[in-house]
């Protein structure tokens, strides 16, 4: 008798469970979205998602992979930044900050941690697009709200957070195309190889050289979004091929310059990333040949993340792929001021807000935090 009413419990709890994720499943709805200005879909043809609205105040978790470069730390800081704002503050119960560095298993162990351990949303830098394919699933059945942004996820059972990152490289690429008639040999600084940010970059530079009709050759270096990586391996190519037409870089684009000053190469045109330090080489020498098209997205895309998980716990709705604008600044239109900061730090990047979104940060708020896990 005992033992039936038991399994009879243990029941009713597995099918409470049961229909408790299921019921935490987002509703396909059409849009427009709550703020339509801030959270603009990818395409005409995106889905919308209304999750069950669930009541705040929430916690929700960072689970960062790489960190080794200054976008990466500034995004860090920006996200406690963003916590950190009173209106945001007010809707947290407690933020939490994992870094896991490059290793793929360690950020999908610690998404699944944060999981367990009952955690409403997690926004994540995926080192990978396609190996979260379980850790997914499991989100979507616990009812944890999961947002990627920047290197997003190739699912559509999680929110993606981004800009165009291939139609970055399509950007630079036209640069190059436009300044060089001829064609010629280009020095391409790849990121962190297997992202869906580098991947997409290079496919946008490649296809666009492609079609172009001219002749290029280009050899590609790993620069990991990162200024002495970049730096090192820039010299080392112009060590060994000796001169460059053009340059693209996809960060570290600071470090890029100074290899080319160091070792006397001609400045040529650059399709390159927003730090402040590249912006102020391009302002610098631009009589010189340093023509530059200086574009990308600044580390606040993860504050439009965690704006996006907590809109969608709110149960407002929400595009599957929410599309962010670019930062583009082109010669000979560098401001001293607006779009480069004499004064601040090289490595700070510039156009690190989303006005549509109503999110800005000035450089004090940034750097007052810290990069370590909390």
């Amino acid at each position: 008798m005992i033992r039936t009413i038991v399994s009879g419990v243990l029941a009713a709890v597995s099918l409470a469970l049961m229909s408790s994720a299921v019921s935490a499943e987002p509703e396909i709805v059409s849009g427009p979205a709550a703020d339509a200005e801030c959270f603009a879909p990818w395409t005409a043809e995106t889905k919308f998602f209304k999750f069950p609205k669930k009541e705040g105040p929430y916690r929700i978790a960072l689970a960062n992979g790489y960190i080794a470069n200054t976008w990466r730390i500034q995004m860090i800081q920006t996200a406690k930044a963003y916590a950190a704002q009173p209106d945001v503050a007010a809707k947290l119960k407690e933020f939490k900050v994992v870094s896991t560095g490059e290793d793929v298993p360690a950020q999908i162990s610690a998404i699944n941690n944060f999981i367990d351990s009952g955690f409403d949303a997690i926004v994540v830098n995926a080192q990978n697009p396609t190996a979260f394919g379980p850790v997914i699933k499991r989100a979507k059945q616990a009812g944890v709200v999961l947002v990627a942004f920047d290197n997003i996820l190739d699912t559509e059972d999680a929110i993606n957070v981004n800009v165009d990152q291939k139609g970055l490289g399509v950007l630079w690429a036209d640069w190059l195309v436009k300044h060089l008639p001829d064609g010629g040999k280009i020095l391409e600084v790849r990121g962190v190889p297997g992202t869906s940010v580098d991947t997409d970059r290079h496919n946008g530079i490649h296809e666009t050289f492609a079609a172009s009709g001219k002749t290029w050759d280009v050899v590609e270096v790993l620069g990991k979004w990162d200024d002495p990586t970049a730096q090192k391996a820039t010299a080392d190519a112009i060590a060994v091929h000796k001169s460059f037409d053009g340059i693209t870089a996809q960060g570290g684009d600071t470090g890029v310059v100074q290899a080319m000053i160091d070792a006397g190469h001609k400045f040529v045109p650059f399709g390159g990333e927003t730090e402040n330090g590249f912006r102020k080489f391009c302002a610098k020498y631009a009589a010189e040949g340093l023509k530059c098209s200086s574009a990308g997205s600044g580390p606040a895309q993860v504050a439009v993340a965690i704006k996006t998980a907590i809109a969608a716990l709110e149960g407002e709705v929400i595009p599957q792929t929410v599309k962010l604008p670019l930062a583009i600044v082109e010669d000979p239109n560098f401001r001293e001021g607006e779009d480069f900061y004499p004064a601040e730090s090289d490595n700070f990047f510039v156009g690190n807000s989303f006005p549509t979104c109503k999110i800005n940060f000035t450089a004090q708020e940034i750097m007052g935090q810290t990069k370590e896990n909390q």
